[in-house]
């Protein structure tokens, strides 16, 4: 029985093996937040009050985990200036730009076959 990522080979995973670590991303990258902020990031640095009126709903708690597992991940990247008050932006890294594209293929089919979806 293979657990891991086919037999624990590095040149390829198997996203339906219960141990496989690529679940983890799925599941990061699937959630809606993440989707949504990866979105609102598309077209440069975001600063985090910007990011959650773009994300109407989100709350302060949910968008900063949300950002955190996506930095931590290698999808986005965080600088901090030094201001008064302090001066954060966000940004997509190329990781981030490379699961932008299909990640609004989505949400686009999302939004033009919502009448259809019971």
């Amino acid at each position: 029985m293979v657990t891991l990522c086919e037999s624990q080979r590095h040149d390829h995973h198997d996203v339906y093996a219960a141990q496989c670590p690529c679940r983890e991303v799925l599941d990061l990258l699937a959630n809606k937040w993440s989707a949504l902020a990866i979105g609102a990031m598309e077209e440069g640095p975001q600063r985090f009050g910007a990011l959650q009126k773009r994300l109407e709903g989100v709350s302060p708690k949910v968008l900063t985990a949300t950002l955190r597992r996506l930095e931590e991940r290698g999808f986005v990247e965080r600088t901090v200036y030094p201001a008064v008050p302090l001066h954060v932006e966000y940004e997509l890294t190329a990781l981030g730009h490379s699961v932008a594209q299909p990640l609004a293929q989505l949400r686009d089919w999302v939004e033009d076959h919502m009448d259809e979806i019971a």
